[in-house]
């Protein structure tokens, strides 16, 4: 992907620490010659800074908390001034504690409703905002968001299961209704992968093993370079006429039915 970053910018969000798939992704950008900004919020600010400064260039962080509006107006305050901004990571993801692990039948609906409003709506928000000064990118500005494969229902992932389809809806109706201002948005749904949040999902554990043992290409939790290349491409002038589409980094885990067959040989 050598030249297809050099010199242009995007904002991050959801980089906790360098565990992080967002992490991994602006380090990479970093590494092509972009330029990128963080976002975080509250006591999770001092953290993902100290993330900024890990990567291969120390970057800015801004506070964005999915859930207060005047804080994407700041932000699309901010991203005004800058002289260009060619793409945005949408990278967050929040489900309380009795939206998940079974307990779909008795979440209350203000947990379920917290949880949407920061995993899905949030696109929508974190979109309408930034989409004037991404309209003004040379090939068109990019929206790339993170998901999960949500053609089944995932023991334990519950409302967050719901919060993905969602949020791939909400990514094809900013397709929609931004295209026409040359603003792409799409979705990256990967496969399992070791992240501060993955850990708040009781059954990831037997997930991942599902994945490292049927995947046809392999599978390896540990390794979040595996996503990132999809993500990449996304955010490229590669994707330009790609868009409301949702792109699978899992090993093609999707596309077999997992517990047929003979294990993949780098699983054994």
């Amino acid at each position: 992907m050598s030249g297809l970053f050099t010199g242009r910018k995007y904002l991050i969000t959801g980089v906790l620490n360098e565990e992080s798939i967002a992490w991994h992704v602006a380090a990479a950008l970093q590494a092509q010659g972009a330029d990128v900004v963080l976002t975080s919020f509250g006591r999770a600010l001092r953290v993902t800074r100290k993330a900024a400064a890990l990567l291969p260039s120390p970057a800015d962080v801004l506070e964005l908390d999915m859930t207060d509006d005047t804080h994407f107006q700041a932000v699309a305050e901010e991203a005004a001034r800058w002289d260009r901004l060619d793409g945005v990571l949408h990278s967050v993801a929040h489900a309380p504690a009795d939206a998940l692990g079974a307990a779909f039948l008795t979440t209350p609906a203000t947990s379920a409703l917290d949880g949407f409003r920061v995993s899905a709506y949030s696109l929508q928000q974190l979109a309408q905002a930034l989409a004037p000064v991404l309209a003004r990118a040379e090939n068109g500005g990019a929206i790339a968001g993170m998901t999960v494969d949500t053609g089944r229902a995932l023991p334990g992932y519950d409302w967050m299961g719901v919060y993905k389809t969602a949020l791939e809806s909400i990514a094809q109706y900013l397709a929609l209704y931004l295209g026409p201002s040359g603003v792409r948005v799409n979705l990256v749904a990967a496969g399992p992968v070791e992240t501060v949040s993955a850990s708040g999902v009781s059954s990831f554990g037997k997930l991942a093993d599902h994945y490292e043992r049927w995947a046809p290409l392999g599978w390896d939790r540990n390794d979040p370079s595996r996503v990132v290349g999809a993500v990449l491409f996304l955010l490229s002038d590669l994707a330009r006429y790609t868009t409301g589409q949702v792109l699978y980094a899992d090993g093609g885990m999707h596309a077999v039915t997992g517990g047929v067959g003979t294990p993949h040989p780098a699983s054994q």
